[in-house]
């Protein structure tokens, strides 16, 4: 295998939803102000030279991209999660009214994690000539970046239920010995 650069992925900051614990998949939630000083220190760990930067286009990533000092490509693949009828509702809520509620097993949403690991595999695969020429920087989603990272390490896209992101975090993919690795996950 040729020598592969690696992937970043970057959470978007806070926004009030994320505070509040609401499923924001489509709506459009801007950041909180403290959501925009997270995005502004990103900067120092963000500049670097990148062979690709792919943003979702929701206000709350590009927004996260512009503050951290960088110049994406918009991709709707990018996106959250379409919760339909959870979106704006906590789990908590969901839980109290169907028992148990999760997103991971709801096959009542307009989206399923495999849904989304499908346009994660896209991503993935639109990106790799970027990544043998250098890293790319993905800035997105908690949930979506959760499942591309899942379909990255060769696992379903339901196990991205696994791997938490913070608001702001900072996760990097890449490769040892041929396999595709966590490198740093949510600092």
């Amino acid at each position: 295998m040729a020598a592969m650069g690696e992937l970043w992925l970057v959470r978007h900051g806070e926004t009030p939803w994320s505070l509040t614990g609401q499923h924001t998949g489509r709506t459009d939630v801007p950041l909180t102000p403290h959501g925009e000083v997270q995005a502004r220190e990103l900067r120092p760990r963000l500049d670097r030279p990148w062979s690709l930067v792919l943003s979702s286009p929701l206000v709350r990533a590009a927004r996260t991209a512009e503050l951290a000092g960088l110049h994406p490509v918009l991709e709707d693949r990018l996106m959250e999660w379409d919760y339909g009828h959870a979106e704006g509702r906590t789990t908590k809520e969901l839980s109290e009214e169907r028992g148990g509620w999760s997103a991971w097993t709801d096959d009542t949403l307009p989206e399923t994690p495999t849904s989304v690991g499908e346009r994660a595999e896209r991503v993935l695969e639109d990106a790799a000539p970027a990544l043998e020429a250098g890293d790319v920087c993905l800035v997105g989603h908690g949930h979506a970046l959760r499942i591309l990272a899942a379909v990255w390490l060769g696992l379903e896209p339901i196990d991205g239920r696994l791997l938490a992101l913070s608001p702001a975090s900072v996760s990097v993919l890449g490769h040892e010995h041929d396999l595709p690795v966590l490198r740093r996950w949510n600092t």
